[in-house]
């Protein structure tokens, strides 16, 4: 199954160790409709106890192709809210970071599904960075000025 798990204690960007909360799982978005179904319900029976989860994701691709859609009508269907934050670009923005923090600490997200490839997996660890650690800016982090 093409699902990634991040949760936990974790080995991040640079090599920081960091404790993400919230928990973390990405989708492939070249999944066929089979394992796509497939992945959906084994995340909906994963993420029962998440009241609100962030779908972040890259390219209006993911919304033109309805997958984005699809993930919107599982997680409905599993009585789970969510919210949505596209625009990730390849090296993703320390804007767009700061934005899914305040969007995740504004709406009491407590999941993040990453739905594309490596540079949106990136930004949604930087955002869980930053979720778990309040107190400073993650930023600070990529630094090494300060260690979560």
């Amino acid at each position: 199954m093409n699902l990634l798990y991040h949760f936990g204690i974790y080995k991040g960007y640079r090599g920081l160790p960091v404790s993400i909360y919230p928990p973390i799982l990405q989708v492939n978005p070249s999944f066929s409709t089979i394992a796509f179904n497939s992945s959906m319900n084994s995340f909906s029976g994963f993420c029962t106890s998440a009241s609100k989860v962030l779908i972040h994701y890259g390219s209006e691709s993911a919304v033109k192709s309805g997958l984005i859609h699809e993930i919107s009508k599982c997680l409905t269907e599993a009585g789970i809210d969510f919210v949505t934050l596209g625009g990730v670009v390849p090296n993703p923005r320390l804007s767009k970071v700061r934005e899914g923090i305040s969007l995740c600490q504004k709406e009491s997200v407590d999941f993040i599904l990453a739905v594309g490839g490596g540079s949106v997996i990136d930004s949604a660890k930087a955002i869980g960075y930053g979720v778990a650690n309040p107190w400073t800016d993650v930023w600070n982090f990529f630094l090494k000025t300060e260690i979560p």
